[in-house]
């Protein structure tokens, strides 16, 4: 299953207004199983994309920005220069800000009045390429979405593509966006993924630390009061017999008393690379003084914000296949095409949840209250705890009030897990912040498999059925299935 993907564009020289995409550097980025994507090979070409009605169509512009150049345009230009620097809006970075969580995280900061930057290799895109998947949801291509953002909004969202684990990419874009706060999505997030194969488990620990200790190390040497907004995941600490702290515990052993970090009990290669990136960003807190913020998101579900409902331009992704599915969301395709639902093993698996227009309400109070510098935060980022067994049930009742057949059947749980546990975590921290949460509802459900039902006919069945396990992983490479 080697390819080589390459894109191409017809550029025509102009000078024209203030880009807000821009193309910074040749970038070569690595893939599991031989996938290679390159960028323009021109040093500092400055792309501009110019949208007319709607956003329905754009024009691609370059110019060849000699480093010098480009430095003074940007001292002179004055567009968001303020002699006062406190009244300047916050400059926020956005790392994977065209995928689930990023893209409308990205749009919803952006209307809050921050000036936001994404950056994206658009690797989420090609995973679905490699694996046969498709989003339910048709999504355009990263560059409509964001002219079509500046058609209905005026707002500028500026674009960096390239690889954060290329120092020098990311070195130039922390250079010439002067970000005040990182939000850093940019990680391969699913656990599946990390255990189909060698490559992918291999791909995902390398991509994830690696990636975050780029921005560390950036932070530190280009913009030390940069607050690093850093999303983890609950999975970090497993299913204790214990409540789970937010972060830190304060422990008693042999009559000796400390706070020390929770204790962490990943269950896959993805969730062990997010341990991995939340001690380096203890230690470098701790070490140069960085702030930082890590929030242990929980299961995200929903597909609507304000934001991506503005048009249909600006629609997100919703997966639900096997692999990249959320299992609210998975369950509510399901339900909209009569599969059963598919629930591993016991089914008593408890984990936080929350609505994703609280995914993006939380980044924004973490950025708007940040930590101090040399502190490194942990909050636990959901809003309400299900077992999978309960969630089949609210969607079961969901369903048939809209005239829906809808059965459940149990499966053999592909994952290593505890299918029965206490499960009590803490979450007040975003709370006392000011979070007001969106509670999963009759109204929410309704509207989740009224929108599964929109889009049915896109929905390919055999991606529903898990095809990846736990222990069957090995070093062959897996391809897609015909």
């Amino acid at each position: 299953m080697a390819h080589l993907l390459s894109t191409s564009s017809s550029l025509k020289i102009s000078s024209g207004p203030k880009p807000y995409c821009q193309l910074l550097n040749p970038v070569q980025i690595s893939f599991p199983t031989s996938l290679t994507f390159q960028t323009s090979k021109s040093a500092f070409k400055r792309l501009v994309f110019q949208g007319d009605s709607r956003g329905k169509c754009f024009k691609v512009q370059a110019t060849a920005v000699p480093v010098s150049q480009e430095v003074s345009a940007k001292s002179n230009s004055g567009s968001h220069q303020s002699s006062n620097e406190s009244s300047k809006p916050q400059r926020v970075m956005v790392i994977g800000g065209d995928g689930y969580c990023g893209w409308a995280t990205a749009l919803h900061l952006s209307k809050k009045g921050y000036e936001v930057a994404i950056v994206d290799n658009l690797v989420r895109r090609l995973f679905d390429h490699q694996l046969g998947l498709d989003s339910l949801t048709p999504i355009s291509s990263i560059h409509n979405r964001i002219c079509c953002w500046k058609d209905l909004t005026g707002k500028t969202i500026e674009l960096y593509i390239g690889d954060i684990c290329d120092f020098k990419f990311l070195s130039d874009t922390f250079k010439s966006f002067e970000p005040d706060a990182v939000v850093h999505f940019g990680e391969q997030r699913s656990a599946p993924y990390s255990m189909i194969d060698r490559s992918r488990a291999v791909f995902t620990q390398q991509n994830n630390v690696i990636g975050t200790l780029n921005v560390l190390f950036a932070i530190k040497e280009y913009r030390e009061q940069c607050h690093l907004v850093k999303l983890g995941t609950m999975g970090e600490y497993g299913t204790p017999n214990i409540d789970i702290e937010e972060g830190y515990i304060t422990i008693t052993h042999n009559g000796r008393t400390d706070t020390l970090p929770y204790p962490k009990q990943a269950s896959s290669f993805y969730h062990l690379s997010k341990v991995h990136d939340s001690h380096n960003i203890a230690f470098t807190c701790k070490a140069w003084g960085i702030r930082a913020t890590d929030l242990n998101q929980g299961v995200v579900y929903g597909v609507r914000t304000d934001e991506t409902s503005m048009h249909a331009e600006l629609c997100n992704r919703f997966d639900y296949d096997g692999v990249f599915g959320t299992a609210l969301n998975r369950f509510c395709v399901q339900a909209a095409v009569g599969h059963p639902l598919t629930v591993y093993g016991k089914g008593g698996q408890t984990r936080g949840y929350l609505d994703i227009r609280d995914t993006v309400q939380c980044v924004e109070l973490a950025i708007a209250n940040p930590a101090q510098p040399g502190e490194f935060r942990v909050f636990n980022q959901f809003t309400e705890q299900f077992s999978v067994n309960q969630l089949a049930a609210l969607v079961t009742k969901a369903g048939e009030k809209l005239g829906l057949d809808v059965q459940t059947i149990s499966v053999p749980n592909p994952r290593v897990e505890a299918e029965e546990h206490y499960y009590n975590a803490k979450h007040t921290k975003l709370i006392e912040l000011g979070l007001k949460p969106h509670l999963l509802s009759d109204s929410l459900l309704d509207s989740l498999l009224n929108f599964a039902i929109k889009f049915k006919d896109r929905v390919d069945e055999k991606q529903i059925m898990p095809s990846v396990s736990w222990r069957k992983i090995g070093v062959k490479p897996k391809t897609v299935k015909a």
